[in-house]
């Protein structure tokens, strides 16, 4: 008898409201274990409140979400505290503290958990050694480029080895190489480390980068990016579509380009 994989995440009938606006209607979806789910849509159809009830800044009218099967809903603002300690967050503009290091903005959840300052410094340079800026530890901010921010942003959600992070649109406004090397970090902590992740985004250019791309260690032990061809297909990797604010599809990129839902059509201009 086979065991029920226990989800990454998981939304079981999730409405979300503000006011008398609807913004989630009955969401459901779960993220597997190592998998990435890339959640897409117009503005204002709930993607990024999501993001918001994963991270328990909000609470759902109705409905449970579950993170490693612990339902995340009826936890006191204490325990939430605790349960965000598993979860890395890359914001859109990186949001990092402009008067602090990058140093300090990489190592700042250990320095608030009060981590011996050796191990943080330890951390902080594997992280920054993850996102190839190990040069850029005593820069500010305002000496980096939009690209770079965006991959210190990167590297301080690693800080604590989490194995979920969440994604909000990290490649907006980012020349396409730039854009191509946030994608490629992702596909990295996807492949090579395991991390379940929420990644929102609109960019057809994500996404068929993401749901078409792997990640592997070559004989020299460095990293390798590939195309999935006729023999190999991505299974890590999964969507879900929202339309004012209910879910219109849920599966994979050969599913989705082979959808004639008129949405979905009219969304990607297919």
């Amino acid at each position: 008898m086979s065991q029920e994989i226990e989800r990454a995440i998981e939304f079981q009938n999730v409405t979300m409201s503000y006011g008398d606006r609807k913004i989630l209607d009955d969401v459901s979806f779960s993220v597997n274990p190592g998998e990435t789910k890339i959640v897409m849509g117009g503005s204002g159809t709930g993607k990024s409140t999501i993001l918001k009830l994963v991270l328990g800044l909000i609470k759902p009218q109705s409905g449970r979400i579950l993170i490693d099967g612990e339902d995340v809903t009826q936890m006191t603002e204490h325990e939430m505290t605790e349960e965000r300690k598993k979860i890395g967050m890359v914001f859109q503009e990186g949001a990092l503290f402009d008067s602090l290091s990058v140093y300090e903005n990489v190592g700042y959840r250990l320095f608030e958990q009060g981590v011996p300052e050796h191990e943080i410094e330890e951390a902080v340079n594997r992280m920054l050694r993850f996102v190839n800026l190990e040069n850029t530890m005593n820069m500010m901010p305002a000496e980096l480029s939009g690209g770079m921010r965006r991959r210190v942003g990167i590297a301080r959600a690693l800080v604590g080895s989490p194995k979920l992070i969440l994604f909000d649109e990290p490649t907006a406004g980012l020349d396409p190489p730039t854009a191509r090397t946030i994608l490629e970090l992702a596909i990295k902590l996807r492949d090579l480390e395991g991390v379940s992740s929420i990644f929102v985004t609109h960019r057809i250019e994500d996404i068929k980068q993401l749901s078409s791309n792997f990640a592997t260690i070559d004989e020299r032990g460095e990293v390798e990016f590939r195309g999935e061809d006729s023999r190999l297909c991505l299974v890590n990797t999964r969507f879900v579509m929202l339309k004012e604010g209910r879910v219109v599809f849920s599966g994979t990129d050969e599913q989705l380009w082979a959808s004639d839902d008129p949405y979905l059509r009219d969304f990607f201009r297919v």
